[in-house]
């Protein structure tokens, strides 16, 4: 009788841990590792934006979803393609993470085989090259696209007085995408390139290009430079009075960045950008995000912080739909296609490249309230990667 009261506790407990077992599973943790510039120069601002919108939406939705309980684990990479490299492999393996976010271009491309080999859903939530989610089919953007500011830039300028201009851009990936798609539509349009130049992307010195720029007299300088460079850029060519001197600058949304623009001083003022978002749109969400944002962290959300804010909402709406379901394939399928009300505006994932889809806005630079804002103007509905996309 022992024997049999012993061997039917064993039975129940085993029972009752297989029921424990399934209502884990049911709550099971999924991990979301994150590589994104914490520290470092020029790109740190990209991961304190990163954060603060991840955290931002997490707070606002809870933890757990669809019964998955979501862990995000915060990495920084300094910007450094072998860091991130290693903290990904790092965040694979010893930490099993589901789902991986990462940051900037030369760190999303140095980490496209870990994912692609471990068919882990990855969201580019920084990188602004055409190329980067060419390189693993388990990338989905939820930033930016640099091309499809640069192509409706081209195409606004054209028809707005500029005939002749510059481009000016830094020698990496970003940088030449943006000169390209500029070049591209701006011929299309019937517009002059007089000359492309290209600078080092680590410490450029702006002085003998401000001058040659001054010296070749376009009627507009295409300028992209990335983080505060660009603003630093935009300011000096202001300063050395190059503003007065009938050259318009022209730019993607970096060149008067949110999160810098109210340190750049009232020389910026009437400055025309092409951009995806600023946090002077004008709609119901955008100025809840605003608010919700701004105090949270005392400081104003750009661009890039929806990569993070909107990247966690592909996540979340994914796992509503597969139930819960992590895997990677699966996952992706129900990524592909979305759509949804952003801060940004109208936003999608484009099912066959795995872009983001999003309006360009025009817009120029007005004080309001006495802080700068880009206010848009002019707007380009449901722009798709240029690069990619068959365009006119």
């Amino acid at each position: 009788m022992i024997l049999r009261r012993t061997m039917l506790k064993g039975v129940a407990a085993i029972a009752a841990a297989g029921v424990l077992v399934r209502n884990a599973g049911a709550q099971e943790v999924l991990k979301m590792g994150i590589s994104i510039p914490m520290t470092g120069a020029g790109f740190n601002a990209v991961g304190r934006q990163l954060a603060a919108a991840i955290k931002l939406y997490v707070q606002q939705h809870g933890e757990v979803v669809a019964g998955r309980k979501i862990e995000i684990i915060v990495r920084d990479d300094g910007g450094i393609a072998d860091n991130a490299r290693r903290i990904v492999q790092e965040m694979i393996v010893n930490e099993k993470v589901g789902l991986i976010g990462i940051g900037i271009t030369p760190t999303s491309l140095a980490i496209a085989p870990l994912v692609t080999e471990g068919k882990i859903p990855t969201l580019v939530l920084s990188s602004g090259a055409s190329i980067t989610v060419t390189k693993s089919p388990y990338m989905v953007r939820a930033g930016f696209v640099l091309a499809q500011q640069s192509w409706i830039m081209a195409e606004w300028a054209a028809k707005n007085g500029s005939k002749r201009a510059v481009t000016l851009v830094n020698d990496w990936a970003p940088g030449i995408e943006a000169e390209t798609a500029f070049k591209t539509r701006f011929i299309q349009a019937g517009g002059e390139i007089i000359e492309s130049i290209r600078i080092p992307l680590a410490n450029p010195d702006f002085a003998p290009f401000l001058q040659r720029i001054r010296d070749i007299k376009p009627d507009t300088a295409f300028i992209y430079f990335p983080g505060p460079q660009a603003g630093v850029f935009a300011k000096q060519f202001a300063e050395r009075g190059l503003a007065n001197s009938g050259i318009k600058i022209i730019g993607p949304g970096d060149l008067t960045d949110d999160d810098g623009l109210n340190t750049m001083g009232d020389q910026m003022l009437g400055m025309v950008t092409a951009g995806p978002y600023s946090a002077a749109h004008d709609s119901a969400v955008n100025k809840a995000y605003v608010s919700a944002f701004e105090t949270a962290n005392n400081f104003r959300p750009n661009f890039v912080s929806l990569g993070g804010y909107d990247g966690m909402h592909l996540i979340y709406e994914a796992l509503k739909k597969t139930g819960g379901n992590a895997d990677g394939d699966a996952l992706l399928a129900a990524m592909k296609g979305m759509a949804w009300q952003s801060p940004r505006g109208p936003t999608s994932i484009d099912p066959e490249t795995r872009d983001v889809v999003n309006n360009i806005y025009i817009r120029k630079v007005d004080k309001i309230r006495g802080q700068l804002y880009n206010t848009e103007f002019v707007t380009y509905e449901a722009v798709k990667d240029p690069m990619k996309a068959g365009t006119k």
